[in-house]
């Protein structure tokens, strides 16, 4: 059965506040942010929500970034205690590679044509993981969704990220990178 947050009533007034719940809410980077020499993954600036305690989200985003080559990007998150759910991401692996046809090779390269192998994988909601970078001026982009239940504690819900390496180059989470979270229950 479908869920839907909430589920209006025969006969309840509907008001601004009512709507606004039902609405998803989409947390967009106003600005780029540039972290160097740090492999500790803190809260993005613009990408955090505040969570219902015994709540379940969906959620979704974008994100564009970029760094040296080698110094890749850590994705974490953090949830308020308790909480539970699942994240994945369609994004660059690391080392960087892409596949060459002749011959029928893996290699680590530059950006090329035939494309890059891709991080698929599964994870608890706040586990890390690290994508691939190809350098500054190269900019890759991660496809990024899952879900959140959280228990008896709500709070702030926020993407974290720092280099995978360390690297006195930055690495850069840009703007208009996004989140978007729907309360399903």
């Amino acid at each position: 059965m479908a869920e839907a947050y909430p589920t209006p009533l025969a006969g309840q007034r509907i008001t601004a506040s009512l709507l606004r719940s039902m609405q998803p809410q989409v947390a967009r980077k106003t600005a780029d942010t540039q972290r160097a020499a740090t492999t500790t993954a803190v809260a993005d600036p613009h990408l955090t929500f505040e969570v219902e305690a015994n709540a379940a989200y969906v959620w979704d985003g974008w994100l564009k970034y970029d760094g040296a080559t080698g110094g890749d990007l850590i994705v974490d998150f953090t949830a308020p205690t308790g909480a539970l759910g699942e994240w994945g991401a369609h994004g660059a692996g690391i080392v960087v590679i892409g596949a060459d046809d002749s011959p029928l090779v893996l290699q680590t390269d530059t950006v090329q044509s035939t494309g890059y192998m891709v991080r698929l994988e599964t994870n608890d909601v706040m586990q890390f993981r690290t994508y691939g970078t190809l350098g500054t001026g190269n900019a890759l982009t991660l496809l990024i969704s899952g879900t959140l239940r959280t228990a008896s504690t709500g709070g702030t819900f926020s993407l974290d990220w720092a280099q995978g390496t360390s690297n006195a180059t930055n690495t850069t989470l840009f703007t208009d990178s996004w989140l978007k979270m729907q309360r399903v229950a």
